[in-house]
């Protein structure tokens, strides 16, 4: 195996790399009657937990022992991940946050497998580690997740993340003496936290669940609480909950001049929500924590921006797809006025600062910013030269200045600080690189897809390469779902690719949020094809504008991204050299049953509904493995991703390990107390990176050096 490059078109010969064997892997002959179907599932027994499974736990050690032993016979793996490495080594910062004259801040000098919480006593002064995850635990399975100064910077809580899980853990640390206090708070999850003075804060949790349940079975029961600093978890207040519905989930926001507590609550991923308030003065004076709805239907999506006494303003799409920026003056009968009225680039979001507005749109696929007075004129673009991504600009009102941050995919994030008086912009921090950004190429192009909709595309390369016209193996990467912009960033592993001569290209495919509300719902529920389609698209562009030899294509996409990569390969497995689905949602008939799954039904339709199902069924990775000669393809996912459950990457994995795959390896990689991917160590990320990289580096003729 893999002694030929692979594709039709490829000549060269590849060090041969062998697999002894796959792991057995018990089949069952269990067959459910669907809506009128036989569906086979013989590997369901594959769903339990690997934690707890030994049956589980040993077939996933077996896939990883193959795995291993496949990767190190990889050329190049070694000084690939020597050099990403190498590519991580440099000092990041993040968005700093001021907190009455303290200015707090993420800092990581370079290997650091987890950054530092740094404070400043004013913006010169010289910063201070508060929180030092990295000595936590030693094998950095302890990760700081969310952190929010109390408004005056006495305080700091922080959500505490291990081993990946969603679940997270509050903690409040002394930000004078950078002493932790007792007070512990448990299962949290998707969680905000809203200072109440510098007593207590608001906070979402759910109902501690049963023991062995924690991270398989769907939660619900999501409500807001009130805690006070120096009591127990058990003494805390109920805010907000809905026991009549437990399926809603509610999140709590407090006003820059802590005047409101803003209650959403949500149903699904769809971009809706409910609004509820509580009067925090009121309820200073009186003790009633009284609940007031605002917008008690759910059905279009309202993102607090800031509020200054009984005025809050929205962003909204009620009446406006692409949204836009309305102000309600509260009273007996809230009335709504428009600020920015809709335009043709959707807004994602904004921040009161100052005396300023300032707001982030999509536009050609970028992060872009405005600036405005508080009636919406006159605006001020703020302008970066390139393509990339601007993003950041939090704040107050009051405040003298906001951060911001620019990255594309040749340069890592700086950080700016713009002065709201003057407009003027100065760098706060810079990375120092081991590379030349210039020597890359960054542009964008459309292409059509099968309806003949255009489909914007990024196209990343050394600048040498695009000038000479040669075509170089590709990673093509995609997501399209859920309402998420796939922008321009930086990525180490990335960087890795590119500099050993390969092309990395990004498809804006529909089901995601670049383009406005239409673009979305182009790409979800019944139209969810238009996704594969535009992606496979993207594919037959890449090597039909030269830009990519036959035989050289590689395609990667995480979560929804990973079910749209295991799709496509099952649908046109003959473009494609090499694939990596990661974390992906595989069985598309049960992923509503798992944690939060049924948040995800709005999206792909709901596996209790024939018509949905039948949409489900008919592109599903694991019910879908077609009789073809299959690309090279890397499986890769964790044993504690409590939000797509590693079962989903198992069964795929067995079925097409089971199937008429063709002699190309289908392997699997489990990382172990790993989770989704947010507080994944550096070096779980160099090693992982340099495996994934150097599979697809192999199969699809890229040399490593």
């Amino acid at each position: 195996m893999g002694k030929a490059a692979p594709g039709a078109a490829a000549k060269l010969v590849l060090p041969s790399v062998s697999i002894q064997g796959y792991p057995a892997t018990r089949r069952e002959g269990l067959v459910e009657r669907l809506f009128g179907q036989d569906v086979a599932d013989p590997y369901r027994w594959l769903e339990g937990d690997v934690r707890k499974s030994p049956e589980v736990a040993q077939w996933v050690a077996g896939q990883n022992a193959v795995t291993r032993s496949y990767l190190a016979q990889l050329p190049g793996r070694d000084a690939l991940a020597s050099r990403i490495r190498s590519l991580f080594d440099y000092e990041r910062f993040s968005l700093p946050r001021k907190a009455g004259k303290s200015y707090f801040y993420l800092h990581n000098t370079g290997l650091q497998n987890q950054s530092t919480l740094m404070v400043r006593d004013g913006l010169k002064g010289e910063g201070r580690v508060l929180l030092d995850p990295n000595a936590w635990q030693q094998d950095g399975k302890l990760a700081l997740d969310a952190w929010t100064p109390s408004r005056g910077g006495r305080w700091l809580a922080y959500t505490v993340q291990q081993g990946g899980s969603d679940w997270r853990t509050i903690r409040v640390v002394d930000v004078k003496t950078g002493r932790v206090l007792d007070d512990t708070l448990r299962w949290a999850n998707d969680t905000l936290i809203g200072w109440v003075g510098d007593e207590g804060f608001l906070y979402s949790r759910y109902p501690a669940p049963k023991a062995g349940e924690e991270y398989l079975a769907p939660a619900f029961g999501k409500a807001v609480w009130y805690h006070r600093l120096g009591t127990p978890q058990d003494a805390d207040r109920l805010v907000y909950a809905t026991p009549d519905r437990p399926e809603l989930g509610h999140k709590a926001m407090v006003t820059s001049d802590g005047r409101w507590a803003v209650i959403t609550s949500e149903d699904s991923t769809l971009p809706r929500r409910a609004v509820h308030l509580v009067d925090l003065a009121m309820a200073e004076k009186t003790g009633d924590w009284q609940v007031r709805p605002l917008v008690p239907d759910i059905r279009y999506d309202w993102k607090l921006v800031d509020g200054l006494g009984d005025r809050l303003w929205f962003i909204t799409n009620d009446g406006a797809p692409n949204y836009r920026l309305v102000r309600l003056d509260l009273g007996p009968d809230p009335r709504v006025q428009v600020v920015i009225p809709e335009g043709v680039n959707s807004l994602e979001g904004g921040r009161m600062v100052g005396d300023r507005l300032v707001l982030s749109y999509i536009q050609n696929g970028q992060a872009v910013a405005v600036v405005t007075d508080m009636k919406g004129k006159p605006a001020t673009a703020i302008t970066i030269n390139g393509i990339g991504s601007a993003s950041g600009f939090g704040g107050r009102a009051g405040d003298p200045e906001t951060f911001y941050q620019f990255s594309s995919f040749n340069q890592p994030p700086t950080v700016f600080r713009m002065d709201m008086r003057t407009g003027q912009v100065s760098t706060f921090a810079q990375p120092k690189l081991g590379f030349d950004p210039a020597d890359y190429e960054v542009e964008q192009r459309t292409y059509p897809s099968k309806d003949g909709t255009q489909v914007p595309l990024y196209i990343v390369r050394k600048r040498s390469l695009a000038q000479a016209g040669k075509a170089a193996p590709t990673l093509l990467y995609g997501y399209g779902g859920f309402d998420i912009a796939m922008t321009p960033s930086f990525s180490p592993v990335r960087m890795a690719w590119l500099e050993a001569g390969g092309v990395f290209a990004l498809a804006q495919i529909r089901g995601g949020g670049e383009f406005g509300r239409a673009w979305y719902d182009a790409g979800r529920l019944e139209k969810k094809q238009n996704s594969f389609d535009d992606f496979i698209a993207a594919g037959e562009f890449l090597i039909k504008e030269g830009i990519t030899p036959k035989g050289g294509l590689a395609v990667q996409g995480g979560s929804n991204g990973g079910m749209m990569v295991g799709a496509v390969v099952n649908q046109r497995p003959d473009l494609f050299a090499a694939a990596n689905p990661d974390v992906g949602v595989m069985d598309m008939l049960r992923f509503d049953r798992f944690t939060q799954g049924r948040f995800w039904t709005q999206d792909y339709g709901s596996p209790a509904k024939e018509a949905d199902w039948k949409v489900l069924r008919a592109y599903s990775p694991y019910h879908n493995i077609a009789k073809a000669q299959y690309p090279a393809i890397l499986v890769t996912t964790a044993d504690t991703d409590d939000r797509v459950v590693p079962a989903h990457s198992f069964k795929y994995v067995a079925a097409l390990q089971a199937g008429e795959t063709g002699d190309r390896p289908h392997l699997l990689r489990v990382e172990s107390d790993a989770g989704h991917g947010s507080g994944k160590p550096v070096d779980k990320t160099i090693a992982g990176g340099a495996d994934v990289l150097s599979f697809l580096a192999y199969w699809t003729g890229l040399k490593l050096p």
